[in-house]
């Protein structure tokens, strides 16, 4: 089979006339450029150059394929040069995928800002609150919560998420504010029938009034004043600035959860991802901490 690289180099002897400067152009000797001509014609059965001492003649069969050979040449150079714009400017399409809260609460503006700063880029959202393999479902990027499992991904801190214990004042006007021993008979909305909360080093198992899969309604149950809560603080800050929901067991997070922008590999990483997570890190950082006090803004 011919290959491509030999028409490379045929198409430069024939553009500068000379084995010399096209071997000078290719960055390889002189030699070698003669040497893969001579294969080339050898493959074709066409002798493509006339040799001699002083000068270099393109045979007529030679003209033609250098023609075509000068095309695919340009193609090439193109491809490459496109490649490498594409390592400096984020072009094409853009796979992300996300928690669906986090994707809801974080990357909506990020993607905004993304996508009005590089207009050849493209990106599409995956939402799912399910385990995601970045590589089988051909994803570039995927934001990640908590522990990670797989080690040979490149993981970029994005920052840790604040959890909150959380209740309206209705409810705590209502039950009074229990301390961490009481935990295990008070009012609380969960997302298993049975689970351990701590607070303050001791353990409790709750016994929820209401059981939830969602934290958006965890959080909705809280400010409706059905029990205490556990939930991420991107979720309840705005309820907390206002007064709708006051942090139970003191302003200390109940935990926190790191958030990753998760990627194949650190090798050539191309500039939609790596310019994404930029922005990423940029944006969500500042998110992150629960601002603000349980008193009602004023008017």
């Amino acid at each position: 089979m011919i290959s491509p690289a030999d028409m490379v180099f045929f198409a430069a002897v024939v553009r500068e006339g000379s084995f010399s400067r096209a071997a000078h152009q290719l960055g390889i000797t002189k030699q070698t450029t003669s040497e893969r001509i001579r294969k080339l014609e050898k493959q074709l059965g066409v002798r493509l150059l006339e040799r001699t001492t002083r000068r270099l003649r393109v045979t007529g069969s030679g003209a033609d394929y250098y023609d075509r050979c000068s095309a695919i040449a340009a193609q090439i150079d193109e491809a490459n040069r496109e490649v490498q714009q594409q390592q400096a400017e984020p072009v094409g399409l853009l796979r992300v995928s996300s928690p669906m809260l986090y994707g809801r609460r974080y990357l909506a503006p990020v993607v905004s800002k993304f996508l009005g700063r590089y207009p050849k880029a493209r990106v599409e959202l995956v939402l799912a609150d399910r385990r995601i393999n970045l590589i089988e479902e051909g994803l570039d990027l995927t934001i990640h919560i908590g522990t990670l499992d797989d080690s040979s991904l490149v993981a970029r801190k994005l920052g840790d998420g604040p959890v909150y214990f959380v209740a309206s004042p209705g409810f705590l006007s209502k039950y009074g504010t229990p301390n961490a021993k009481d935990l295990q008979s008070a009012r609380c909305v969960g997302f298993g029938a049975f689970e351990t909360w701590q607070v303050e080093g001791v353990k409790s198992r709750i016994d929820p009034v209401l059981v939830v899969n969602d934290l958006e309604v965890a959080c909705g149950a809280a400010i409706a004043g059905v029990g205490i809560a556990r939930v991420p603080g991107i979720l309840c800050r705005d309820a907390v600035r206002d007064g709708r929901l006051k942090v139970v067991f003191g302003p200390k997070p109940a935990m926190l959860r790191t958030i990753y922008a998760v990627y194949p590999s650190r090798l050539n990483v191309p500039a939609k991802v790596r310019l994404f997570v930029d922005a990423l890190a940029t944006l969500v950082e500042p998110m992150l901490p629960l601002r603000g006090t349980s008193r009602r803004k004023r008017s």
